[in-house]
């Protein structure tokens, strides 16, 4: 039958790369994305929930059941943003989700994409990776069968989808250079989603995922 997962963040370019990964896998059979405004995609697998609050998901609860996964892809940038901020936007809108899924699904497994230099001390001076870190740790607590911190570095956009960032286009030709002399750096979109994927229908043994291991997790 293959597994169902809930996928938030769709309507960027991390979530829509990793969504385009579940639609197109045979051991995905279908999708649930909780979106704030509609996605560009359209597929017989997915089901689309248009949501504001994602502080609060008791609404829609009843629809949340059953799911064996939950990706959890929506995150924005920290320019120009103070930690409070950063806080509410990563933090507060991650863990409510997190923790009803968890309570409805206690067999599901959860990822989470945080960032290449993520501070699991929680202490360190960069503001951003304080707050990624104080996520990871608190979603890393809840009683999922396993939950896994995914942290990409660079991430090469899938072609043909509709929300990669223009600074990515323009930097596509740096791709193979990192490859090649950085190979700890960066990584593609598919490659993400298909571990993510992965780790979904086989768990792993590292909890917190570096880019070398989202490459070697994709090719199994």
């Amino acid at each position: 039958m293959g597994i169902k997962i809930i996928i938030t963040g769709a309507t960027g370019m991390v979530g829509e790369g990793v969504l385009h990964e579940c639609l197109n896998h045979p051991e995905v059979s279908g999708v649930l994305a909780i979106n704030r405004r509609i996605g560009n995609t359209s597929h017989p697998k997915l089901t689309e929930i248009i949501h504001q609050d994602f502080t609060n998901f008791e609404g829609i609860k009843d629809q949340l059941k059953g799911y064996d996964a939950c990706f959890c892809c929506m995150g924005v940038t920290s320019v120009g943003k103070d930690e409070a901020t950063f806080h509410q936007f990563t933090y507060n809108l991650t863990l409510p989700l997190a923790t009803l899924v968890a309570s409805l699904n206690p067999n599901a497994v959860l990822t989470y994409v945080s960032g290449k230099g993520t501070d699991s001390s929680e202490k360190g001076s960069t503001m951003w990776a304080r707050v990624k870190g104080k996520t990871e740790n608190d979603l890393m607590q809840l009683p999922f069968k396993g939950a896994y911190m995914f942290r990409p570095g660079y991430l090469h956009p899938t072609p043909g989808l509709k929300n990669t960032l223009k600074l990515y286009r323009w930097m596509g030709w740096l791709y193979p250079i990192l490859k090649t002399f950085f190979p700890g750096s960066a990584s593609s979109l598919k490659e993400l989603g298909l571990a993510m994927i992965k780790v979904a229908l086989t768990g792993n043994e590292k909890k917190v995922v570096e880019v070398k291991d989202i490459l070697a997790l994709a090719k199994k």
